[in-house]
């Protein structure tokens, strides 16, 4: 390992690396549109063809018809607001598995924990998804927004990226928009398929820790093993409450546990990653017009160990630790893919109807030592095994019709559905005192009394959640220059999410000899019944909630060319929405719970952008606008949840309000020539009542919600991009027909939470409002990093496919969770640091057919990922593993 360190160091030394696949500017089609603005009568005829000409126009699909100006030679330029566009080429050069990781390359765009992106330093509340214009529920209990690694490359054909507000998005836009659309009808037929494996550096052939689970668990179902207990699956059905009295809890605990979901077992030999696509396309001409079919499916099946260092304190200075654990954590990821389409193109019109299936399953184990409590005597050990179930099933229907030259309706409707379940999650705690005088004090053991002598609990959460939308856009063009467009979206959202929580409970009299027993064991019907032990239900208060959001929108909307070298998109859209949450009836005997919402609110959303091309090739663009930005279901949900990935607990807080953004940015743009482009910018938000997370709790940290007062965010963004030909600069044959790829971005990003004496906020069940107990004045946004930096150097060749790119990203440390503010506590933060990966593409003729062979290097030089919390004298390791190294090959042909 310090051998293959040292070559990475010294690589990445001399390669001088500049670089990581940002948005390649895309291009007009073969038939270009006619042409208006300044391209058409300021072009310089002797400058370099625009960038990426030759290159093919991406498929997009947005909200409205796709307004530009010029020559329509590049999307990145020629659309009135500030974009990025991934094509598929772009996608296949960083070689990334899902979406997310693609997107992480794109200037001021920073991927967090599962998936979650962040655009300009904002969290993920702020940064909107669509698939195909039209919005995703999210199957997160946390989110509303879709963690973006459920999307594999395979089914997404382009991802757009605007981070200037246009009205023809919807109102929640903060940082950016994020549309991602999938294949449509296919040019010519065809079939792919394709194949990988991969190891990684801490998890190939290494040491985990798994549990046997179902026998079919590799297929990402279950084969019935998770399926409810029959006594408590008709104890949730009769509406008791455990506390009754009149519920058998001991009868439920029996059926409960077993070898199968509890009994921890070593592998010493992790297997390898691997995964498979099939993607498929045809399309027939039907007199004048055409129809065509896409169908894709993937299955990939991913291990991954974590050996994790994990603490957390609750006092002013960080003198004690509450919590000081090591802690291995063993994921076995399977992922499930398909997407089939129909299109229908007759004349200038066109039907898209797309289906969308995503199933992503995480079977995950933990084992942990450590201290609690801050007592340096006593050991615990705790177990966990859990199953985590995500599904996301999402059908659409396009169309775009042109009704007359200068009329267009679009139009789109669509259903999804999310879920998440997680059966049977079982945690256990064990117990070893090292006290001599105690017979057992050498030896670990759970006598079930809430903690203080070992626990064990069950939990079953199921989230459900349903969103149907639909919308209309009109665009009329009564001249070459102007575009009016109006058009009317509505969105239905309604969630339901519940998680019952479970305690097993033995007596004061249960002996400390059988409390050695593993936990199969401890809870065996025989031990059950013979020491009375009994199940108790943690949270009969909240344990389920039903959640909704209606919302109408209407905008207004004009693109004009005023002058050759000026144009003006400007708008406004009138948003109504009702935000509902309320605790779900799930007893009998209904609860005292009030922790409800109740947000019915109504906003105009102005937003323009000026563009002023004041030389060939040259412009500039100055946009302002007003968004908001409203509290996620979960954040609002009066209900304990448990993040098994960062080990920490979560609890919504009913009171939350809308937020409020003032948005404002100036732009430079120069696009010199061909793969040539320079661009900067700087830009302003006022967040008005920003939700926040803050800490509270003792024994047991909870993070949870508040509106901030106020917050400002600025920030400068760079980019350049160049390619030539590595024959002007190297000799030799090898290099005659090779050219060089540069691409580098950097986004420099500043937040200050702004707190004085006497600013109020509202959090349930809380005793203060005061906003300084929860929040501290100038405190950086959650999730925003100052510096985000990527480098991108490739070489490409003419002809046959050769491509080989070296990829570096750095971000700054950035908030991950607040210190306990009553306690003065400083910030936890994640230091990301600097990655460095290398992708390389070959085509390879074998039997006179062309294959692509795809060799993949992540995290070449071991970056570790570490989360810590300093007050600069003492340090608490909030999170530290080494996610290891990870090569890939892969091999796919066309046929």
């Amino acid at each position: 390992m310090t051998k293959s360190l040292g070559l990475a160091s010294l690589l990445l030394l001399s390669s001088a690396l500049v670089a990581p696949a940002i948005a390649c500017a895309q291009t007009a089609p073969a038939t270009p549109e006619p042409q208006t603005g300044p391209a058409t009568d300021t072009a310089d005829p002797s400058a370099p063809a625009a960038e990426g000409q030759q290159a093919e126009t991406p498929d997009v699909s947005v909200p409205g018809e796709i307004v530009v100006t010029g020559r329509r030679a590049n999307l990145t330029r020629d659309i009135p607001q500030v974009v990025s566009v991934l094509s598929a080429a772009d996608i296949q050069r960083t070689g990334d598995g899902d979406i997310a990781g693609a997107l992480g390359r794109v200037t001021g765009l920073s991927v967090v924990g599962n998936g979650y992106v962040f655009v300009r330093g904002l969290g993920d509340r702020y940064s909107l998804a669509l698939l195909n214009g039209s919005p995703l529920p999210s199957p997160e209990p946390l989110k509303r927004v879709v963690p973006l690694d459920l999307f594999p490359t395979n089914v997404v054909s382009s991802s757009l990226v605007q981070k200037s507000y246009s009205v023809n998005y919807p109102g929640e836009f903060g940082g950016g928009v994020i549309n991602l659309t999938t294949n449509a009808v296919p040019k010519q037929g065809f079939l792919t398929l394709s194949g990988g494996m991969g190891a990684n550096s801490r998890t190939t052939g290494q040491l985990g820790y798994v549990y046997a689970g179902g026998g079919h668990d590799w297929t990402g179902f279950d084969d019935g093993s998770r399926d409810l207990a029959p006594a408590l699956k008709a104890y949730f059905n009769s509406g008791a409450r455990l506390s009754s009295g009149t519920v058998d809890g001991g009868a439920i605990a029996k059926q409960l546990v077993n070898a199968k979901n509890a009994l921890l077992q070593r592998n010493l030999n992790l297997p390898p990653n691997w995964s498979t696509n099939i993607s498929a396309g045809k399309s027939w001409d039907v007199g004048d017009n055409t129809i065509g079919v896409i169908a894709t499916a993937g299955y990939s099946n991913k291990w991954q160990v974590r050996d994790s260092l994990q603490q957390y304190s609750i006092t002013s200075d960080l003198s004690a630790l509450e919590s000081d654990f090591e802690r291995v954590v063993t994921d076995n990821r399977i992922v499930l893919n398909g997407l089939f389409g129909l299109g229908f193109e007759f004349g200038d019109n066109k039907l898209r109807w797309t289906n969308v299936y995503i199933r992503d399953t995480l079977k995950n184990t933990r084992l942990g030592f450590g201290k609690r409590n801050n007592n340096q005597t006593t050991d615990v050990q705790q177990q966990d095994t859990r199953w985590f179930e995500r599904q996301l099933i999402d059908t659409q229907l396009v169309g775009e019709f042109k009704l007359t030259p200068t009329l267009s309706l679009d139009l789109r409707g669509s259903y999804a559905n999310s879920k998440r379940k997680s059966p049977s999650e079982l945690a256990f705690e064990y117990i070893r005192t090292n006290v001599e005088s105690d017979p057992y004090g050498k030896y670990f053991i759970n006598r079930l009394n809430n903690g203080n002598n070992g626990d064990g609990t069950a939990s079953y959460s199921d989230l459900n959640e349903d969103l149907y939308s639909g919308g209309a856009d009109l665009t009329f063009k009564p001249i070459r220059d102007l575009s009016l467009s109006a058009g009317y979206t509505y969105l239905k959202t309604k969630r339901f999410s519940s998680r019952r929580d479970f305690q097993f409970t033995a007596p004061g009299t249960f002996p400390s000899g059988v409390a050695m027993l593993r936990p199969d064991l401890l809870l065996g019907s025989a031990i059950i019944d013979y020491y009375k032990i009994t199940l108790i239900e943690t949270n009969e208060g909240n344990p389920a909630f039903n959640a909704s959001l209606r919302n109408h929108a209407g905008y207004g909307r004009a693109v004009y060319q005023i002058t050759p070298e000026l144009s003006i998109d400007a708008g406004v859209r009138f948003e109504k929405a009702k935000e509902v949450v309320t605790p779900a009836q799930v007893f009998r005997s209904s609860g005292a719970s009030e922790a409800g919402t109740n947000l019915n609110n109504d906003y105009w959303l102005p937003a323009a952008t000026l563009t002023w091309q004041f030389r060939p090739g040259m412009q500039v663009r100055f946009n302002g606008s007003k968004t908001i930005a409203r509290p996620q279901f979960r954040e609002l949900i009066y209900q304990f949840y448990f993040d098994p990935e960062t080990n920490r607990q979560y609890r919504g807080n009913p009171l939350l309000q809308d937020s409020t953004l003032y948005n404002g940015e100036g732009r430079f743009e120069w696009y010199i020539g061909n793969d040539q482009r320079v661009s900067a910018a700087a830009f302003y938000k006022r967040i008005n009542n920003p939700i926040e997370t803050f800490i509270t709790g003792s024994d047991v940290l909870v993070t949870s919600y508040a509106n901030a007062p106020k917050a400002n965010l600025y920030g400068a963004e760079f980019e350049a991009q160049k390619k030539f030909g590595l024959a002007d600069w190297v000799n030799g044959p090898f290099f005659a027909d090779r050219s060089l790829l540069v691409i580098a971005n950097y986004t420099f990003t500043k937040s200050k939470l702004q707190v004085k004496q006497g600013d109020r906020t509202a959090v349930y069940a809380a005793s203060s409002t005061n906003a300084t107990d929860y929040f501290r004045d100038g405190a950086s946004l959650t999730g925003q990093s100052d510096h985000l930096v990527n480098l991108q150097l490739g070489m490409e060749k003419t002809g046959l496919l050769s491509q080989q790119t070296f990829i570096l990203s750095y971000a700054s440390k950035r908030v991950t969770s607040r210190g306990i503010a009553n306690q003065n506590q400083p910030d936890v933060y994640e230091y990301p640091g600097f990655n460095l990966d290398f992708v390389a593409r070959q085509g390879v003729m074998v039997a006179g057919r062309e294959f692509d062979l795809k060799f993949e290097a992540r995290n070449i030089t071991g970056r570790l990922y570490k989360e810590l919390q300093s007050n600069g004298t003492r340090t608490v390791t909030y999170n530290r593993y080494a996610p290891g190294t990870t090569v890939q090959l892969s091999l796919s042909t066309t046929f």
